[in-house]
């Protein structure tokens, strides 16, 4: 299925080299090989195949490549630097393509030496917005099982679960184990156990550690390795002082709705935060617009789900409801005092509506219409 990234990629590639990154299995290899039928003779290495590193090391892919492929080159010893002299040495019609299933951002903690060289781009799974026009064909659970490519492409309910706990094993057994060297990490796996449980909730990791019995600091570093990993993301308070925001509880959705171990109501916000997190990336990315998403609560714990930002400010507040068609009067009384558009989002609704100035949308029509790059209708 033809990814909504592709076009602006080939666009990318033209100025500067691009990367991709994103979740295990999401994608990024295929729509690598999607943008390389654009070219006339693209090499693709892995840097996982013993012949393929052999190449890289040694630059040695023929005279007449147009685009080079990268992939999970990361996972080379001084792999900036490298990519720096390939880039700066490059004929000038060679393009740069580099894909990873871990966050190549993470790495960039002594300097940059790739600055003002690539643009970032992020593969999440699909979303409605995504799929629009093209869900006749797909496993209509999107919202409940997520949006990887497998399990949308299968009605299957018994493959999407064998998938599942494949997916789950490869991420501990092989990309925890490159990113921390460690070939089995039982804490780290009760942790992910804990979270699939706690969605939606703030996280406390003074909590966690007690639950665990390890520090806080471990845990903060193991949630660490899941976000690198693009296995959860974190969803932190507003604020006017973005510093103190950063200090309070986060809550942690994963990229994977299907996970989440939970009701229906909890697996519904899961991926609205998914898709709202899509949503922010491309804005970044595409648009060049620095958005933000964040949740509301107070210290009398009066709580919002979804809070949109653009340059720090507050542009859409949005409340999830599986079933219950009520208009939120927490949603209210913030639209109100922040002067913000809200919108309600409901899982099961018969009749979209307004109601005190607060739009009651059906929850998959809403992702699918609203949420288009050029940004949020308010």
């Amino acid at each position: 299925m033809k990814r909504n990234k592709e076009k602006i990629i080939l666009s990318d590639l033209e100025k500067k080299m691009v990367f991709v990154t994103g979740p295990r299995q999401v994608g990024k290899t295929w729509l690598a090989k999607k943008v390389a039928e654009s070219f006339l003779h693209p090499v693709y290495l892995n840097y996982d195949r013993l012949a393929d590193r052999k190449i890289i090391r040694n630059e040695s892919w023929l005279s007449n490549t147009d685009l080079i492929i990268f992939d999970e080159i990361h996972k080379m010893k001084d792999w900036k630097n490298y990519l720096k002299g390939v880039f700066d040495t490059r004929e000038e019609k060679l393009r740069i393509l580099i894909t990873g299933s871990a966050r190549l951002e993470t790495f960039h903690k002594a300097g940059d030496s790739l600055a003002g060289r690539y643009f970032l781009h992020h593969l999440l799974p699909f979303t409605p917005f995504e799929v629009a026009g093209r869900a006749e064909d797909l496993n209509p659970n999107i919202l409940s099982e997520g949006g990887f490519p497998e399990p949308l492409l299968s009605y299957s309910e018994r493959f999407v679960k064998r998938w599942r706990n494949f997916y789950i094993n490869g991420l501990l057994r092989e990309d925890v184990a490159d990113l921390t060297k460690l070939a089995k990490n039982k804490e780290l796996e009760l942790l992910l156990e804990l979270l699939r449980q706690r969605v939606c909730s703030p996280v406390s990791f003074s909590s966690l550690s007690t639950d665990l019995q390890i520090s806080p600091n471990t845990v903060k570093r193991y949630i660490e390795i899941l976000e690198a990993l693009y296995i959860v993301f974190r969803v932190t308070p507003f604020s006017n002082n973005i510093a103190r925001s950063i200090l309070k509880e986060p809550k942690l959705y994963f990229y994977d709705t299907g996970m989440v171990i939970g009701d229906a109501g909890q697996k519904l916000e899961n991926a609205v935060a998914v898709s709202l997190m899509d949503y922010t990336f491309r804005q970044y990315e595409e648009m060049g617009e620095i958005s933000g998403l964040h949740y509301i609560r107070t210290k009398e714990k009066k709580e919002i789900d979804f809070c949109l930002t653009k340059s720090v400010n507050p542009i859409l507040f949005l409340e999830v409801k599986n079933s219950d068609y009520n208009l939120s009067k927490t949603l209210c009384d913030f639209s109100i005092k922040y002067k913000v558009k809200a919108v309600q989002l409901v899982g099961n609704l018969k009749r979209e509506r307004i109601e005190n100035d607060i739009e009651i949308r059906d929850v998959t029509r809403f992702l699918t219409e609203e949420l288009a790059t050029e940004g949020v209708r308010v």
